[in-house]
């Protein structure tokens, strides 16, 4: 029996069964966190879908894997030794409480690398609507990764 709906951070196992069940799953898990939002964000005007709700603040990690699981944006994923098997974006916690930090990874020679900095503009652009910052850093090694947290009020 499964566990409940979990959306991926790019650091579990592979999805197994069925593609279409796993993408009604989400789609049913974002709509539920849109609809949380309208009715938890009436206060400050403008749209409440376009706020994170005090539930995602409070774990910004779901959040943000969720928001780019709706999105579409692939994650990616280890085997069962941890070995990474799937390219596409992890999310960890950051170093701020509150902050996420969003990577592009892949299994060696996958190219994840190379192909991080557009992978990563459009993770960024896929959680910008919904109230997320994400600024785009090198680290070290050259490592682009995202630093995400929930945007500022608007001025």
């Amino acid at each position: 029996m499964s566990a409940g709906f979990a959306a991926a951070t790019g650091d579990g196992l592979p999805p197994e069964g069925d593609a279409e069940q796993r993408s009604r799953e989400v789609r049913a898990a974002f709509e539920g966190l849109l609809q949380i939002r309208r009715l938890t964000n009436r206060r400050g005007g403008g749209d409440p879908a376009a706020r994170p709700a005090e539930w995602e603040l409070r774990q910004p990690l779901r959040a943000v894997a969720l928001a780019l699981e709706a999105a579409k944006r692939p994650p990616s994923a280890l085997d069962a030794s941890g070995a990474r098997v799937a390219t596409g974006y992890r999310v960890a916690p950051g170093e701020r409480l509150g902050t996420v930090v969003v990577e592009w990874l892949g299994p060696p020679g996958s190219g994840a690398a190379h192909e991080a900095e557009a992978a990563l503009t459009a993770c960024a652009s896929a959680l910008a609507p919904l109230g997320w910052d994400a600024l785009l850093y090198r680290g070290a090694r050259r490592h682009r990764y995202l630093e995400v947290e929930p945007a500022g009020p608007a001025d």
